[in-house]
């Protein structure tokens, strides 16, 4: 079976396209021949997006939709038809201490970190599997692998989407589908929506570069990989989850890790 899926004239579809990692995606996608079609609650900017696009000489669309939206979803998967590579991108953090989280940014955190990518990858996989080619992308994090301080959402969230990405894999490769998936894990990336994250170890933890970033990602798709984590230093966590709880805890600790939410401001 080959996984690989050459962007050069495909058509990729983008949630949360309109800015951050989203932008640079659609940006590198768009360069390398791909027609990118950005879904946004923000029509605006996504809009912008496909015009910088365009000047470069790329072809690209925008549409304004909930991701969380499951019949919206469904009605406008129809209008745009097939696509080749699904990144479900779109995120969203609190970065409050447990106790202070608002109810209703909870449940938003589960809706569009999790919910949105049974609706976006129900919608667009069929097709995929019909045509014996594809990849579903599903951005997860570091902290879909360690439990973060001020992060009991976010992070349940990610972890959340590690799993189905998982599983999704484990049921295409049954079915034996050349239909791959894709599941990044990066550690903080400075697009805004962390602003004001610190860490204690940049050169083993850095704040990672979005454009860096968005490369890796395409990379990734067009080699085929199921599995990408950044930086590498990340690998560790499994290998020390093998250790007691408590010593666990103690080198978390000493990398500062549940601390590197303490000046968390986040987009305005």
């Amino acid at each position: 079976m080959t996984y690989k899926v050459a962007l050069n004239g495909s058509r990729v579809l983008i949630t949360g396209g309109a800015s951050g990692l989203g932008r640079q995606m659609a940006l590198q996608s768009a360069a390398k021949g791909a027609h990118v079609v950005i879904w946004d609650m923000n029509l605006e900017q996504a809009k912008n997006v496909v015009t910088e696009i365009k000047k470069a000489g790329g072809t690209a669309e925008a549409h304004q939709v909930d991701v969380t939206d499951r019949l919206a979803v469904n009605k406008l998967a129809l209008k745009v038809g097939a696509v080749d590579v699904l990144f479900n991108n779109a995120g969203v953090v609190s970065g409050d201490w447990f106790l202070d989280l608002n109810p209703d940014s909870i449940e938003r955190t589960y809706r569009v970190n999790v919910l949105s990518l049974y609706w976006m990858t129900q919608a667009f996989l069929p097709a995929m599997v019909q045509s014996g080619r594809g990849c579903v992308v599903t951005i997860s994090s570091a902290s879909g692998m360690l439990g973060v301080a001020k992060l009991t959402d976010y992070a349940a969230s990610k972890f959340a989407a590690f799993g189905f990405m998982e599983s999704l894999r484990s049921e295409l490769r049954m079915k034996r589908s050349n239909v791959n998936t894709l599941t990044v894990c990066p550690h903080y990336i400075g697009t805004g929506m962390f602003d004001g994250v610190q860490t204690k170890f940049p050169w083993l933890l850095p704040i990672l570069d979005e454009v860096k970033v968005a490369a890796k990602i395409l990379r990734s798709v067009e080699k085929g990989k199921a599995m990408l984590v950044m930086p590498k230093f990340v690998h560790v966590i499994p290998v020390v989850r093998v250790l007691p709880i408590r010593a666990f805890d103690r080198i978390t600790d000493f990398f500062g890790v549940n601390r590197t939410m303490d000046n968390f401001r986040g987009r305005k």
